[in-house]
């Protein structure tokens, strides 16, 4: 079977710059999609998304840095953008960037530059997706917002939770406002781990965790249940551990030595050593980084 092609939306209301550039991307083995308005573009993506977009900037009734913004708005936020434009001042390289563009190119296009850009944009797509995919096979409960509190992306998972706590098709604006007063009022990448409840009309839904910064303007959050039980109780809930093993694994998880957990928990190394021996065989493995494993899936869904 033939590799399905992958699809670049062309949006500029020149005829002989659609003509020039299709010739030149369908023979680079791309399908091409043809936009002569950022009206059209938009409608366009309402119904298939486009794998890249090649954006001019300047257009009649709405030009290509609000064309731009409102496909970020909406469910093909994480294709990429490149605009075309004959404008080269840094203003206005700014603006498309800030926009939501990837790249920017200057009128005339040198194609050979053009296909270079395409290519790098393209694999940097597939990559982001290829780590969404696997965030979302390993059950991971995250999601990610702008600076703004806007919500980029959730794994299934954590898209569950929320709904559960709030109710399916529920508006979750809430959620963004909140995280924007939040991102706005303390600085997450000193406070790692810092907690922000999320609550409405006083009841307290779920709670974000935060866990790093990962863009110029992308953060990331663990969601949590809004009353989550410790460690060991969810280790019990799941294994058929004693009181005190819940809580020797709960500790081995967390990257603690015997010693150490002896001295935490008042035992002696040699009872932590037992309770290991025993953690091994219900849990039906032969070492504690096994253990480890088994018990951070548990614990943070990893």
């Amino acid at each position: 079977m033939a590799e399905p092609q992958e699809i670049v939306l062309l949006v500029d209301d020149s005829p002989d710059a659609l003509s020039f550039l299709t010739e030149a991307l369908e023979a680079s083995g791309y399908s091409v999609l043809i936009a002569t308005s950022g009206a059209s573009a938009l409608s366009i993506v309402e119904r298939i998304t486009p794998d890249i977009v090649l954006m001019d900037a300047v257009m009649p009734k709405m030009d290509g840095f609000e064309a731009c913004r409102r496909l970020k708005a909406g469910p093909s936020a994480e294709t990429p953008v490149i605009f075309m434009t004959g404008l080269s001042e840094t203003e206005h390289i700014v603006h498309a960037l800030e926009s939501g563009g990837v790249d920017y190119l200057t009128k005339p296009i040198n194609i050979d530059e053009l296909r270079a850009r395409i290519r790098v944009h393209l694999a940097n797509a597939r990559s982001t997706q290829s780590a969404r995919v696997a965030l979302d096979a390993t059950g991971r409960h995250l999601l990610a917002c702008d600076v703004d509190g806007a919500l980029r992306w959730m794994t299934p998972q954590a898209s569950r939770l929320i709904h559960d706590a709030v109710g399916a098709g529920a508006d979750l604006g809430f959620v963004s406002r909140q995280l924007a007063d939040w991102l706005a009022g303390t600085e997450p990448v000193a406070s790692p781990d810092a907690i922000l409840p999320i609550t409405e009309n006083g009841k307290k839904l779920f709670q974000l965790a935060f866990l790093e910064k990962t863009g110029a303007s992308e953060f990331l959050f663990r969601v949590t249940p809004a009353n989550p039980v410790s460690d060991d109780e969810a280790l019990r809930k799941e294994f058929p551990l004693t009181a005190r093993e819940a809580e020797v694994l709960a500790w081995i998880a967390k990257g603690k030595t015997n010693r150490d957990i002896g001295d935490i928990l008042g035992l002696s190394t040699r009872t932590v050593n037992k309770h290991l021996e025993t953690i091994y065989v219900k849990l039906g493995v032969e070492n504690r980084a096994s253990a480890a494993v088994k018990a951070a899936y548990v614990l943070h869904g990893m």
